[in-house]
């Protein structure tokens, strides 16, 4: 039924690296040996492990690794996390979810695309690339390096911020960064994530007075007031998009009074709700939009409105460059694809890489991921190692140009 021993690849064995990291139940944000394994296979081919463990009061600790070989001229580092989502209810699964079975020239596995596939792929082509430098007698034309969390799943505050700032502390500092997240949509190399939208969420609380239904002049209803606030928020579009951006969006996701009267008007109601948005809007923006609202519907309402809100992350772009550069060159040479440029979908650790470096995420088809039976074909697998072999050399090539 299995067959783990289906490379179409010479030197470092991408299937096997991804099947030994998936056997590592690292549901976030444990790490189960996961990031052992991925030191493991790096340090015989010269590169410095560092494991950088890191908690909060209240949270559990995080392991995270950095690792980088070579210290001079230009850095590429490659992020990614392998830590991974719950499989949820295992007997729904064809195969165990950390079994690592192939079948039918296909492997399953929880992990398998998001990301430990992508993690062992670039990890694969990393090693050869070093290999094949030491066994020629070349110096290494730059420095490459991995940040790995096992914190991207979870809150995210133990993981690639903390080793970022590590990094710049010692000096790790890259000048570009490829995130190996599932980009893909329909077929590996049609999509290349140089962007994301933001991501904000809004907890909203309507205060008025509580009173009798059968006399609503002697109260204030905020459950009309929130209502009204609502309809104002989502009615209006915040705007029509941009040259890379979907327009930014308003989804609200709970709306709660708890009350169990039927003839009592509440002192308060509650609201939720999530902005994805785009380059046209920052959180302080939003948050000055979302003033004006609430303003006008108090001076309608006479009721009184608080809120709390929490940044996911900031909305960001990588309009060109080298790095696009280069992922697009060595995508087309392995597929003949010509990689759409997007900026769909949920946030990443990218948010954070922004900061430091450039940064531009590719890696493989997301259409199993988070899902039972999330699976990757063994020839993706291999390919992938080849178009980050690619991005390798030609990263290199075009600094020293």
């Amino acid at each position: 039924m299995s067959d783990t021993t289906n490379s179409t690849t010479n030197g470092a064995d991408a299937l096997a690296l991804a099947q030994a990291l998936i056997r590592c139940a690292s549901v976030t944000p444990r790490d189960a040996g996961a990031q052992d394994v991925l030191r493991a296979a790096l340090e015989p081919a010269g590169f410095a492990c560092h494991d950088l463990p890191f908690a909060e009061p209240d949270t559990e600790e995080v392991r995270n690794l950095f690792a980088r070989i070579g210290g001079e001229g230009p850095h590429l580092c490659f992020a990614g996390h392998t830590d991974v989502v719950p499989p949820g209810d295992e007997a729904d699964w064809l195969h165990p979810p950390f079994a690592a079975v192939v079948e039918g020239g296909v492997l399953y596995g929880r992990g398998a695309c998001d990301m430990k596939g992508a993690v062992a792929a670039f990890a694969a082509a990393a090693i050869d690339w070093a290999s094949e430098h030491r066994a020629a007698g070349r110096a290494l034309p730059g420095s490459l390096s991995f940040l790995i969390t096992g914190d991207e799943e979870g809150p995210a505050i133990n993981g690639t911020v903390k080793v970022l700032r590590w990094m710049a502390e010692h000096g790790h500092v890259p000048d570009a960064c490829i995130v190996g997240e599932p980009s893909c949509a329909e077929e590996l190399g049609d999509t290349i994530k140089n962007g994301r939208r933001g991501s904000l969420n809004l907890f909203i609380e309507a205060q008025g007075v509580q009173g009798h239904t059968a006399y609503p002049e002697k109260a204030v209803n905020p459950v009309h007031a929130l209502a009204r606030l609502v309809d104002r928020l989502v009615s209006q579009p915040l705007d029509e998009g941009t040259e890379f951006f979907q327009p930014s969006t308003v989804q609200f996701s709970t709306f709660d009074v708890n009350n169990p009267a039927t003839n009592v008007i509440p002192e308060r109601a509650r609201a939720t709700c999530n902005i994805r948005f785009n380059t046209l809007h920052t959180p302080k923006s939003l948050e000055q939009w979302l003033r004006q609202q609430a303003e006008q519907v108090q001076h309608e309402t006479s009721a009184r409105f608080f809120w709390e809100m929490k940044v996911s992350g900031e909305s960001f772009i990588t309009e060109g460059g080298v790095l696009i550069e280069v992922m697009q060159q060595a995508i087309t040479a392995e597929t003949s694809l010509t990689p759409e440029l997007s900026t769909g979908g949920g946030t990443s650790d990218a948010r954070f890489i922004k900061d430091y470096c450039p940064v531009a995420e590719f890696g493989l088809i997301n259409e199993t991921i988070h899902q039972v039976n999330e699976r990757v074909p063994v020839g993706d697998l291999h390919r992938l190692k080849r178009i980050y072999r690619r991005m390798i050399d030609l990263f290199f090539q075009h600094a020293a140009a």
